[in-house]
């Protein structure tokens, strides 16, 4: 995927060994990177432990939050596919103590089968 569908809010891998190093602070000491897509600027990184979310923000993308959930902490989650009208899918995740779930909005052309199957592969 090119610069086209990062611009449209496609999803991509990431090349895990250029992540490790920006990712590698705060990554636990037997914690492994397994599978990383990207929209955009924002990130869903699957380790063998926990669901990173990893949202840059503002202009120059500076400030970013990182927003970790163990996947013992996932209750339950949903994936809505695309309908006919509406291009987008979204991911939602319910995290154990939270009444309302995560919701993340997926542009068209992620791959959500993946995303859902990573997810289901390391929380059940």
């Amino acid at each position: 995927m090119g610069l086209l569908d990062s611009l449209m809010g496609n999803a991509s891998e990431v090349n895990l060994e250029e992540l490790t190093e920006e990712l590698n602070p705060i990554m636990g000491d037997n914690e492994q990177l397994h599978l990383a897509y990207k929209v955009i600027r924002d990130m869903f990184v699957f380790t063998n432990k926990r669901l990173i979310l990893i949202d840059k923000q503002g202009m120059t993308g500076k400030k970013v939050s990182y927003h970790s959930i163990p996947y013992k902490a996932i209750t339950h989650f949903e994936v809505e596919t695309a309908g006919r009208f509406d291009m987008d899918s979204e991911l939602k995740l319910w995290i154990s103590g939270q009444k309302e779930p995560l919701v993340k909005e997926l542009k068209k052309g992620t791959d959500v089968v993946g995303i859902q199957k990573t997810i289901a592969n390391f929380s059940l």
